[in-house]
C-alpha cells in the first residue's frame, strides 16, 4: 500500500534508461484550453534530442527534478513522510510524452494511467509524413535565420518556421521532416503557438528522471492501436481512481499517512482532483 500511495503523488511520463549526450530545446507553447474562448494558457514543453530518439514533454518534469530528488531521500533516510513534499512545487499542465524514434521518425505517443497494482504506461504508434510546403520567405526569430513552411495536420493549417541552423529534422508535438529544427509553429486560429526559447547541450543526459526510476524503472508503454488506445484512456480520465476504488477500504481511505494528520482518503481526494484539471484540455491539438 505504502508504493501505491507514493505512486500517487507522482503523474510523470514513461523514458528508457540512459546516459548519453543530447541536446535540449525548450520552446514556450501559447494554447487555448477552452473550445471558443480566447483565454491563453503558456507551458514550457522540452525536446531532448539523442541519437537515437527524441523526447517531448513538460518541462516541469525534468525542471524540478534535482529538488524532489533531494527532498524524496530526506524523506526516505528519515522513513517520515513530509507533508510538505510537494509545496511550491509546480505540477505539470500537460500528462502526455511523445518520443520519435530515429531514423524512422516514428512517433510514439505515450499517457500514464493507474491500475490496480502499480502506474502502468499505454501508447500508439503512428508513422507520420508532413505535406510541407517550403516558401522562399525568411527572417529571422531570436537570433535563428528561418525559412517558412505550411503544412495541415489534425484538422487545422499550420505555419512553421525552421532552421538549418541546427542539423535536426525534428521540433515540437509531433512535428517532424523539414531540412532543419522548427523554431516557431503555429496554426492559422492561433489556437496552438510554440515558439524556441533556450537550447543547450546535455553531455550526461538521462532519459529517465530520479522520479521515474526510483518508481516506474524500466516500464514499457503498451502500445496499442490509435482507437483502442484513446477509448481506454478517455475512460480512465472520468475517473482516474475507478480501477482502486473497489479495493481501497474505509480503512486504508480513514489511515494516516505516516508523520502527518492526513489520511490517505485525503490523499486521494487531492490526487483525483489534480488529475482532472490535468486532464481537462477539451481543445485538442488534433481535432481528428
Amino acid at each position: 500500500m505504502k508504493k501505491i500511495a507514493f505512486l500517487f503523488i507522482f503523474t510523470w511520463g514513461i523514458i528508457v534508461t540512459a546516459q548519453v549526450a543530447a541536446h535540449r530545446f525548450v520552446y514556450e507553447m501559447t494554447y487555448k484550453p477552452k473550445k471558443g474562448s480566447d483565454s491563453l494558457d503558456r507551458e514550457l514543453m522540452v525536446l531532448d534530442i539523442s541519437p537515437n530518439k527524441s523526447i517531448y514533454q513538460d518541462y516541469t518534469k525534468v525542471e524540478q527534478d534535482s529538488i524532489y530528488q533531494e527532498r524524496f531521500e530526506k524523506m526516505r533516510k528519515s522513513g517520515i513522510f513530509d507533508p510538505d513534499f510537494s509545496k511550491n512545487m509546480k505540477s505539470p499542465k500537460i500528462s502526455y510524452v511523445i518520443h520519435k524514434h530515429y531514423p524512422s521518425m516514428k512517433v510514439q505517443y505515450i499517457e500514464m494511467i493507474m491500475s490496480v497494482e502499480k502506474a502502468s504506461y499505454i501508447s500508439y504508434s503512428e508513422e507520420l509524413k508532413f505535406n510541407w510546403k517550403i516558401d522562399s520567405e525568411q527572417t529571422k526569430i531570436g537570433d535563428y535565420r528561418v525559412q517558412k513552411a505550411t503544412t495541415e495536420f489534425g484538422g487545422r493549417r499550420w505555419t512553421a518556421w525552421f532552421s538549418t541552423d541546427f542539423p535536426f529534422q525534428d521540433g515540437p508535438y509531433k512535428f517532424n521532416g523539414l531540412p532543419g529544427l522548427i523554431i516557431k509553429i503555429e496554426d492559422e486560429g492561433k489556437n496552438y503557438s510554440w515558439v524556441l526559447q533556450a537550447n543547450k547541450k546535455l553531455s550526461d543526459y538521462q532519459e529517465q528522471t530520479y522520479i521515474e526510476k526510483f518508481f516506474i524503472k524500466n516500464a514499457v508503454p503498451k502500445d496499442l492501436p490509435k482507437e483502442k488506445f484513446y477509448k481506454i484512456f478517455n475512460a480512465y480520465k472520468k475517473d482516474p481512481f475507478g480501477a482502486l476504488r473497489s479495493y481501497i477500504t474505509p480503512e486504508i481511505l480513514n489511515r494516516k499517512l505516516p508523520g502527518t494528520n492526513k489520511s490517505f482518503g485525503d490523499m486521494i481526494k487531492d490526487q483525483d482532483k489534480m488529475l482532472r484539471k490535468l486532464y481537462s484540455i477539451d481543445n485538442p491539438i488534433e481535432l481528428f
